[in-house]
C-alpha cells in the first residue's frame, strides 16, 4: 500500500518536508485501488480490532451488540466512509484545508476540531501500543508463556500498574512512529504493510483454530454469536456507534487524508463498502480469536482493556511452537499498532506542515513531545493515578469515552451534513458512473436523516 507519485501531478507525499499552503504543492497518489484499502482498513485491522473490539463486546453482552455494531458499521459507517472520501478526492487536501476550500473559513474549525480529536486518540492509543512492545519483549524472552490465568492476571495489573515500565513502553511505541512519519510513511510501513497484513490475518485464523478446540470454547462462540436483546440500552447503541466509528477510523479526519491521495478514477463507494468489510472481518475474526478463549480459561468476558494480554498468552502456552507463535502475534500486532498510531500521528504533522508551513522535523519532534505529555495522564490512570476519577471514570476511561463515543461522532455528524447539503451538487458526482448512480438518494438520506437521528439519539441518552 505504498505511495507513488503521479506523473501529470508530482505530490508531496506523507515523508516530504515541504507544503505549499497556497494549495499549489504536488500531491500523491495511491498506486492502486487495493493499496488504499488496505491503508484505510489497516488502522482498524491493528488495535481497533485486536484490543478493543473483544473487550467491548465482551462488557456489552455479546451477540446483541455484535448485530447492533454491524447494523451502524454496514449503514452509518459506509456512507461517512464515502463521505470523507469524497471530501478527500474533491480537494486534494486534508481535513481543515478541505473545508476550508469547499465551505469556507467557517467550517475549517471542524477540521481543527477532528485534528485535535486524532491527536488526543493517540494520546490514550500509545498507552496500549506501549503494551505491545512490552508483551513482544516478554515473549521473545520466554516470560510470557504460562495457561495460568490467574498469573497472567497480576502479571498484566503489575505491568500497567507500575509508572516507570508503562511509561518507558510508551515511549519506545511513541518514539517508533515517530521515526516512521519522520521517515515518510511510504518508504517503510506502507511498503511492508502488504505482506505483514495480511499475514495477520492468517496468524489469527491459525490462533482461532487452535481456540475453538479448547475445552469449554464453543460456549464463547455461542456467547459471542447469539443475541440476547434484553439488555440493550441507549448506552449499548452508544458504544456501538463509538466502536463503529473507531473501528472505521470515522470523524478525525484520517480517511479525508487518505481519500485526498485516490485517483480521480477511483470508484469511491465500491472503497468503502470494501474498507468497512475489511475492517468488520477484523474485528469478527479477532472476537472468534479472544472470546472463546476466555470462556475457555473461565476469564471474565468485561475484564477490560487487558483482556487480549491476558488470554492470547494462554492459548500459545498450549500451542505447539507457541514460544515463535507467540513471538510472531506481538511482533504483528505491534506492526498492526503502529499503522494506526501513524494514521493518527500523520494528520496533526500535516496539519502543522500544511496550516503553519512548518517543516516536517520540528512538526513531527512537536507532536512527539505534545503526545507523551497528554499520555502521561493515561498511563498512569492504571496504577499511581487509578483512584483518580472524573464522572466515575478514569483518566484513560474517560479519554476513550469523549474522543471515541463524542467527539468522532460529532466529527462524523459535521461531515455528513457538510457532504449531504453544503456541497451535495459537487458531492454527488463522485456517484456519475452507472454502477453507483442509484446509491445517491440512499446516500444522501443516510447522511442527512438517519446519521443525525442515530446520533443526537444515543447523545441524548447518553448524557
Amino acid at each position: 500500500m505504498s505511495l507513488r507519485p503521479n506523473s501529470s501531478n508530482p505530490a508531496r507525499v506523507a515523508g516530504a518536508d515541504s507544503a505549499d499552503p497556497a494549495g499549489t504543492a504536488p500531491r500523491g497518489t495511491w498506486g492502486s485501488r487495493l493499496g488504499f484499502v488496505l491503508a484505510a482498513a489497516g488502522s482498524a485491522v491493528g488495535l481497533g480490532a485486536v484490543w478493543k473490539f473483544p473487550y467491548v463486546v465482551g462488557q456489552q453482552g455479546g451477540g446483541a451488540f455484535l448485530a447492533v455494531y454491524l447494523g451502524c458499521v454496514l449503514t452509518l459507517g459506509v456512507a461517512l466512509l464515502l463521505a470523507e472520501m469524497t471530501v478527500g478526492r474533491l480537494t486534494g487536501k486534508s481535513i481543515t484545508t478541505a473545508l476550508r476550500m469547499l465551505g469556507g473559513r467557517r467550517w475549517a474549525w471542524i477540521g481543527r476540531i477532528a485534528t485535535f480529536n486524532a491527536f488526543a486518540i493517540l494520546s490514550f492509543y500509545v498507552v496500549v501500543g506501549g503494551w505491545t512492545v512490552a508483551y513482544l519483549w516478554r515473549a521473545v524472552t520466554g516470560a510470557l508463556l504460562t495457561d495460568d490465568t490467574t498469573r497472567l492476571v497480576s502479571d498484566f495489573s503489575s505491568f500497567i500498574g507500575d509508572p516507570v515500565a508503562s511509561l518507558v513502553s510508551m515511549a519506545v511505541f511513541l518514539a517508533l512512529t515517530a521515526a516512521i512519519v519522520a521517515a515518510g510513511v511510504q518508504k517503510g510501513i506502507e511498503r511492508a504493510g502488504k505482506w505483514l497484513m495480511p499475514a495477520l490475518f492468517v496468524l489469527m485464523l491459525l490462533v482461532i483454530a487452535r481456540a475453538l478446540t479448547l475445552p469449554g470454547a464453543m460456549a464463547g462462540v455461542a456467547w459471542f454469536l447469539t443475541p440476547d436483546f434484553s439488555p440493550i440500552s441507549g448506552d449499548t447503541l452508544l458504544e456501538a456507534l463509538g466502536l463503529a466509528f473507531f473501528s472505521l477510523s470515522l470523524g478525525a479526519g484520517m480517511i479525508v487524508a487518505y481519500g485526498s491521495y485516490l485517483p480521480k478514477d477511483a470508484r469511491l463507494a465500491s472503497s468503502a463498502v470494501w474498507v468497512a468489510t475489511l475492517a468488520t472481518l477484523a474485528c469478527c475474526l479477532a472476537g472468534l480469536m479472544i472470546l472463546p478463549a476466555v470462556f475457555a480459561f473461565g476469564v471474565a468476558p468485561d475484564a477490560g482493556p487487558g483482556l487480549t494480554f491476558i488470554t492470547m498468552p494462554a492459548i500459545f502456552a498450549q500451542m505447539p511452537l507457541g514460544h515463535a507463535v507467540a513471538v510472531a502475534f506481538f511482533l504483528l500486532l505491534l506492526f498492526a499498532a503502529l499503522t494506526s498510531a501513524v494514521s493518527l500521528f500523520e494528520p496533526v504533522t500535516a496539519f502543522l506542515i500544511d496550516e503553519y508551513q512548518w517543516r516536517r522535523g520540528p512538526a513531527v519532534t512537536t507532536v512527539f513531545a505534545a503526545t507523551f505529555g497528554l499520555g502521561v495522564p493515561s498511563a498512569l490512570s492504571f496504577g499511581l493515578w487509578r483512584d483518580v476519577r472524573l464522572f466515575d471514570r478514569t483518566i484513560f476511561d474517560l479519554m476513550d469515552y469523549v474522543t471515541v463515543n463524542l467527539m468522532m461522532p460529532a466529527g462524523g455528524l459535521c461531515v455528513a451534513l457538510f457532504v449531504g447539503g453544503c456541497i451535495w451538487p459537487k458531492a454527488r458526482t463522485v456517484l456519475d458512473a452507472p454502477r453507483s448512480r442509484w446509491f445517491a438518494p440512499v446516500w444522501r438520506v443516510l447522511l442527512l436523516a438517519l446519521t443525525p437521528i442515530a446520533i443526537f439519539g444515543v447523545w441524548y441518552h447518553g448524557l
